[in-house]
């Protein structure tokens, strides 16, 4: 069996073995999934192929239970622009036979992808995209959001670095979607917390690598704190060029209120050492991630999974198995029906641990905070995180009556 993953590539023949007579299959379709990722973009490390890696493991042992279901996976690269993205979107539902579309880490494409899905009654689990607004104004009964989002990742940050005395901060704050809810989340944290905001400089996105003017911009604020209300590529190189500013040096935290592992990797220990952060996963943490992390590794050596890639196992499992509790052919027929399944059963999985699927589509869990390790402290590869703290899944994601999900009210 060919496992490579071509871009907009197929796994023809399914990642699942087929235990029934080629004839029977007549009778019933494939269930085909669609990664739509970034595969180059500021957003690869952590969403990327590893995302195609997660679905893939997810496939591989949801077929060890049920080989008598035939799974597809396809993915492509939405190049960080919502056109395209919704252009992939639309052909893999109307021509390409896809079921589910996961990742979309592109909070403008996964509003109007979300959107798709209820008109055309498919079914869309965002892993990668980012913004609370998901589950909010942009609710709906097709769609779900897995892993983290920008009410609960800087929660946990602006909480713990308010109490340590961060209480004047200065953002600097991607010029989109994803950017301008994270800000919007984390000031209204910051202000909760006796503290004040003290302005804001926006980067345009993408395409900006230079910040050295925002930097400036934010160490003349006289801010306590600087805020990265960015992602990915753009938070590694604003940690980077704060560093070469000297603004730790000179007094001022950080925070990287969206700051995942594979950002830590492209930072460094040196230039990360001491940054707070939240993640819901992290792959050094128990028996069970250590195994899949094991496994991730054998498919791309030298990396590790991250929460996306996690989020994207935990997701697609979740998702066959109500498929199977429906009725493959059910579940292709109505992608509403399929979410409705999932809201109705638990999550549990060794990634991320029990949950539950709220009615705005909000998946909960429980989060961690973090600290960057010394490269002093660091013993092997990978080996960045001092956990600091669990916050329970209820209290984790924002409450589902402060969303604005007029279909939660339904």
């Amino acid at each position: 069996m060919n496992l490579s993953i071509p871009r907009r590539g197929l796994l023809a023949g399914g990642l699942a073995a087929a235990a029934l007579p080629r004839s029977a299959w007549s009778q019933s379709k494939p269930i085909r999934i669609g990664v739509l990722t970034d595969m180059v973009g500021v957003y690869a490390a952590n969403t990327g192929q590893g995302s195609v890696t997660g679905a893939k493991l997810a496939i591989e042992d949801f077929a060890r239970m049920h080989p008598a279901v035939k799974v597809e996976l396809v993915s492509a690269d939405l190049q960080l622009k919502p056109d395209v993205a919704v252009g992939i979107a639309g052909d893999w539902f109307d021509n390409q036979g896809v079921d589910l579309i996961t990742d979309v880490p592109l909070s403008s494409a996964a509003f109007a992808i979300g959107d798709m899905a209820k008109a055309k009654d498919k079914a869309a689990i965002f892993t990668g995209g980012a913004s609370a607004a998901i589950t909010g104004e942009h609710c709906g009964p097709n769609h779900l959001h897995w892993v983290y989002d920008t009410w609960s990742m800087p929660h946990g940050v602006v909480d713990a670095t308010v109490k340590e005395g961060g209480d004047t901060w200065y953002f600097i704050t991607a010029d989109y979607a994803f950017g301008h809810a994270l800000e919007k989340d984390a000031a209204s944290f910051v202000a909760g917390a006796g503290g004040k905001v003290l302005g804001e400089a926006l980067a345009p996105f993408p395409g900006t690598t230079d910040f050295s003017s925002y930097l400036v911009q934010a160490k003349a604020s006289g801010a306590k704190v600087i805020g990265f209300a960015n992602g990915g590529g753009d938070t590694v190189n604003c940690i980077k060029q704060a560093a070469e500013f000297g603004i730790q040096k000179g007094g001022q935290k950080i925070a990287g209120l969206l700051f995942l592992i594979h950002d830590v990797h492209g930072v460094g220990l040196n230039a990360a050492q001491g940054v707070l952060l939240t993640e819901p996963f992290y792959w050094n943490m128990n028996a069970g991630t250590r195994d899949f992390a094991k496994r991730f590794g054998a498919l791309m050596p030298g990396n590790v999974p991250g929460s996306v890639h996690a989020g994207q196992y935990s997701a697609v499992m979740h998702y066959l198995k109500a498929c199977v509790a429906l009725g493959p052919d059910k579940a292709k027929a109505s992608g509403r029906a399929a979410i409705e399944q999932m809201k109705a059963t638990p999550t549990d999985d060794p990634l991320f641990g029990k949950g539950a699927v709220r009615k705005d589509g909000r998946v909960i869990h429980d989060l961690h905070l973090f600290e960057v390790k010394s490269p002093e402290q660091s013993k092997e590869p990978w080996d960045y995180y001092t956990h600091k703290r669990t916050v329970p899944a209820a209290e984790a994601f924002r409450p589902i009556d402060q969303g604005g999900c007029a279909f939660a009210k339904w």
